[in-house]
């Protein structure tokens, strides 16, 4: 092989490295963080708001606090509900969540299957004050024991002037 081709072919593969880490490093943004954790509530916990039924819980893991929930709707199956929560961490932020939809499908008698929630952090107060992220959900309802239980992940990401100014 001629030095001119194996140089050639050594600088092609040490070009490629450094797009591809470049790309990496580029792609993940700073103010991002990546959440998850667990949500415990009991069906009907604080009873009705409105006429809607309700959940009183806790969340563990990033997002760590008490939860409760809404029960806004229901479709016609009992398989899509479309909910509101109400998200304090233990460090006393709340959190301001979008209207949101759980949907499911029944896998016993009164055993709702969550296999799609979706919802979205909007703001909040102190360090989620102009937080903005997307999580998601699966686990399951049990309308038997009035039990509830999720498993929740995605990321949060703060503006970059909260960075700068130190507030995160």
């Amino acid at each position: 092989m001629r030095p001119t081709a194996r140089f050639s072919g050594v600088f092609l593969t040490v070009t490629l490295l450094l797009a591809s880490l470049a790309t990496q490093a580029f792609a993940k943004n700073p103010n991002c963080s990546e959440v998850g954790g667990a949500i415990l509530t009991n069906v009907g916990g604080f009873g009705q708001v409105d006429n809607h039924l309700t959940t009183l819980g806790v969340a563990t893991g990033d997002l760590k606090g008490a939860i409760g929930v809404e029960i806004q709707g229901i479709n016609s199956t009992s398989t899509v509900f479309t909910v509101q929560h109400h998200w304090v961490t233990d460090t006393g932020e709340t959190l301001t969540i979008d209207q949101a939809q759980a949907k499911g499908m029944f896998v016993a008698s009164g055993l709702l299957a969550i296999t799609e929630y979706k919802f979205h952090l909007s703001g909040g107060t102190g360090r989620f004050a102009t937080a903005s992220g997307d999580l998601s959900a699966i686990g399951e309802l049990d309308f038997n024991t009035g039990n509830a239980i999720l498993r929740y992940s995605g990321q949060v990401c703060s503006s970059a002037q909260e960075k700068r100014d130190g507030k995160d």
